[in-house]
């Protein structure tokens, strides 16, 4: 609890227990006078600050808000009790509730705010700047570009950087949700925001930390609230409209009944009844639930989105990922890793081992994805001594000698320009065929495989009510189809260039139903364009990557594409009790107005109508912030 909500309880507590008091003086045992000027303690105690911000309000003409409401109703029931009936218990009474209202409210938000606090405790409060061989503390933002900086066990990596020296486990957590811890070593990336949790590590900076990834993340994180929904815009509308209509109505409740029966009836005004009933009608109809309950459903959904490694640029975002009917994915870094593994080996005449050594050695002057795949799953020791008179063929492939044998490596083309047969190969993927001597000794089949999970994402998806997948690449018609058909996925679209990716997608967009949202999911690179002109982007594995911070609406803070699910369930979960929010808000208020208009409501039904629906209405919204088994 903070400090101002103590305060707040020891004054509900004093209230309660002055108000429990003066309840157990006998009735006609004190004057009314006297007795209004005792009920004025405990009525001031709590609602002192109310009418504070009412007089605030009127000042600054901003008037109708709902510490006006309070304070005319419970101001227009004293009075009415001074002058008529002698009870003073309903204005106190409500007032009370009221507060108590209120600091539920307030606590509730606090708790919230909470759950975003844990994802911003990623910034780092200082960097250890080796420099002349001393380390010294120096806070983050003073570090220079290509600068080395220490970071030990259990501290924070302050700066994005590359690794000199060490290897650790750190704790990703904070930004991807995840509670497996990620191991790197010396030549390896890492950003900031992660946690060492075993070995000393020196890194030299890549950039500053106001560029860095946790200062994009705290920046998205912090400006999140800004960009409102439509319903949040809708709530906003509505109570600036709202309130002073009910004012004028409640005035009228007030003023018109008895003129009528002044003027046309000739019977008694009874300006008491139906200015009781004019107070009570502003009581009920105080708009908090409404106004409180959905910013802060909102603010719990992208807390609890937060938690889990999915971070919502603003809350009009994830109204609209609830609407998502298309997803279009890309495919190479999306569905699949990224990265080129060697997932077949022909061989003949030589063996597995010996056609990989082969090739290995051949492509070891190379730095190209498949060279080094291929030197990564050769399990030999490569020793370039052995590999001479390297020749380089642009686009076919490479001619070099091993141990004194003539050894050619690379495509189809480079075997017709040799003159060897070779056997064509059936499996998807990049085929490097190899020669030596002038015979055909094999090929080997090079693949981008798919992630672990991508084929529970896509099932994960139809399961949320996603009812069309599409997936767009730029490889060749049948790696893109082996890989569609791996992963159930019944569109795809290959031989795509960036250019053709947007025009896909613009004439998917034409496809979609009315309402319908089309999201792109993309590795947020090289697919720039295409999330920006989706309905909304959502960009996959975010760690160390400016791009997808910048372009995509929606950051999935590591590569699991079944989080795209999970995030469209935690948006239809927030637009579900935001819809139930406002359905109940209105429906009891609207069935309480009624009934407080005919005099059948009092002033308990009218806290109940206030207070007792706030208090429910948030205690639903706060059910946001779990994401739990989604």
């Amino acid at each position: 609890m903070t400090k101002k909500q103590k305060k707040m309880l020891i004054r509900i507590l004093v209230t309660a227990a002055l108000l429990g008091a003066l309840l157990l003086i006998p009735e006609g045992a004190v004057d009314r006078l006297p007795l209004f000027l005792l009920y004025l303690i405990p009525y001031g105690i709590i609602g002192w600050d109310i009418l504070k911000k009412a007089g605030k309000g009127i000042l600054n003409r901003q008037v109708f808000d709902e510490n006006f409401l309070m304070a005319v109703a419970t101001i227009g029931a004293l009075a009415i009790g001074l002058a008529k009936t002698g009870d003073f218990v309903e204005a106190v009474a409500v007032m009370l509730f009221y507060q108590i209202g209120e600091l539920f409210q307030s606590y509730a938000v606090g708790r919230s705010r909470r759950s975003i606090s844990d994802l911003m405790d990623i910034r780092p409060d200082y960097a250890n700047l080796e420099s002349d061989g001393t380390v010294s503390r120096v806070d983050p933002d003073e570090v220079p570009v290509g600068s080395v900086i220490v970071v030990n066990p259990g501290e924070k990596i302050p700066i994005d950087g590359i690794i000199l020296e060490g290897a650790a486990a750190l704790n990703t957590g904070a930004l991807t949700g995840e509670s497996l811890p990620r191991d790197v070593k010396a030549g390896d990336e890492v950003v900031s925001g992660c946690i060492d949790m075993s070995g000393v590590l020196r890194i030299r900076t890549t950039r500053e930390f106001g560029e860095s990834t946790v200062s994009k993340i705290l920046d998205l994180v912090e400006n999140a609230s800004s960009r409102k929904s439509r319903s949040e815009n809708f709530i906003s509308r509505f109570a600036r409209w709202y309130t002073p209509a009910v004012v004028f109505s409640a005035l009228a409740l007030a003023v018109l009944p008895p003129l009528v029966r002044i003027l046309f009836l000739d019977a008694s005004p009874d300006w008491g009844d139906w200015i009781y009933r004019a107070l009570t009608f502003l009581v009920i109809s105080c708009p908090c639930a409404l106004v409180i309950s959905i910013p802060l459903s909102f603010f719990a959904g992208i807390g609890g989105a937060g938690k889990a490694g999915i971070l919502v640029k603003g809350s009009n975002y994830l109204e609209e990922l609830a609407r998502t009917g298309i997803l279009v994915f890309d495919k190479t870094g999306t569905l699949t890793r990224g990265e080129f593994e060697v997932t077949a080996i022909h061989h003949s005449p030589y063996t597995e081992e010996d056609l990989l050594e082969f090739a290995a050695l051949a492509e070891s002057a190379s730095s190209h994805p498949i060279a080094l795949s291929i030197r990564k799953a050769c399990k030999r020791e490569i020793d370039v001594r052995r590999v001479t008179n390297v020749e380089e063929i642009s686009g076919n492939g490479v001619l070099v000698r091993i141990d004194g044998k003539e050894v050619a490596a690379g495509n189809g083309r480079l075997m017709k320009h040799l003159g060897i047969e070779y056997k064509e190969c059936s499996h998807p993927g990049t085929i490097v065929h190899m020669s030596v001597d002038g015979r055909y000794a094999g090929h080997i089949v090079i693949s981008d495989t798919e992630k672990p999970t991508a084929k529970e994402a896509i099932r994960a998806l139809r399961g949320a009510g996603v009812r069309r997948t599409v997936m767009l690449t730029g490889d060749g018609k049948a790696v893109a189809e082996d890989m569609a058909k791996r992963l159930d996925i019944p569109e795809v679209f290959s031989e795509l260039l960036p250019g053709d990716k947007v025009a896909k997608v613009e004439e998917l967009l034409e496809q979609k139903r009315p309402r319908e949202i089309l999201a792109f999911a993309g590795d947020g690179i090289n697919d720039a364009p295409v999330l920006s002109r989706a309905d909304l982007g959502i960009a996959m594995g975010a760690m160390g990557s400016d791009a997808a911070i910048e372009a995509a609406d929606i950051v999935l803070m590591d590569d699991n594409p079944v989080k795209i699910a999970s995030a469209i369930r935690i948006s239809r979960k927030c637009m579900r009790i935001v819809y139930q929010n406002i359905a109940f808000a209105l429906g009891v208020k609207g069935i309480c107005l009624v009934l407080g208009a005919l005099g059948i409501a009092n002033m308990w039904i009218a806290v109940f109508a206030d207070v007792g629906v706030m208090v429910l209405a948030v205690l639903n919204a706060i059910r946001a912030l779990f994401v739990r088994n989604l």
